[in-house]
């Protein structure tokens, strides 16, 4: 539990402070594609999201495991990506006006709002699970996985707004 807790402040403070850093490290055009990779994560982590919970309902509970850890590690490789863009690229800004500006940063903030109050719970589901602690898994995965869900469709749905802002060279 103390890795959860210890996770669950970490990751936050350090994707704070590398957005905040001004001077961005080279590492390639390559990095450039890493949105693009960001948003297919979501995709997929979305889809096996669903699959997890149709799954669990109907007492697949092997495939139920196998859908959640894979949504699960793709999370830790949104987070290698997201970091790697953010070290190495500036913040894209959004250049739609009006309605679609305005639902835009509605969607945005309550995603990353919630991506931090899905974080801990992510976490703690998980290790619940792993140390066979069903009880409490069930519990708090009520609450976590329609936090997750929501959070990473929105991600999909950010990066398709924003897609067309980003720099090709």
């Amino acid at each position: 539990m103390l890795l959860a807790n210890v996770l669950s402040v970490a990751i936050p403070l350090v994707v704070a402070l590398l957005l905040g850093i001004r001077s961005k490290v080279d590492l390639g055009k390559w990095t450039l594609v890493l949105p693009h990779a960001i948003g297919a994560i979501n995709t997929l982590t979305s889809v096996l999201l669903v699959i997890g919970l149709v799954c669990q309902r109907a007492g697949k509970i092997g495939l139920h495991r196998l859908a959640m850890t894979t949504a699960f590690a793709l999370g830790a490789l949104f987070l290698i990506c997201y970091v790697t863009y953010h070290l190495s690229n500036p913040s894209t800004k959004f250049g739609g006006e009006g309605a679609s500006k305005v639902f835009y940063y509605a969607i945005l903030i309550s995603h990353i709002g919630l991506s931090l109050i899905v974080l801990p719970l992510v976490l703690r589901a998980f290790l619940f699970a792993l140390t066979q602690q069903i009880g409490r898994h069930r519990r708090i995965a009520k609450f976590a996985y329609p936090i997750w869900l929501y959070v990473s469709t929105t991600g999909v749905i950010v990066y398709l707004m924003i897609s067309p802002y980003y720099v090709r060279n």
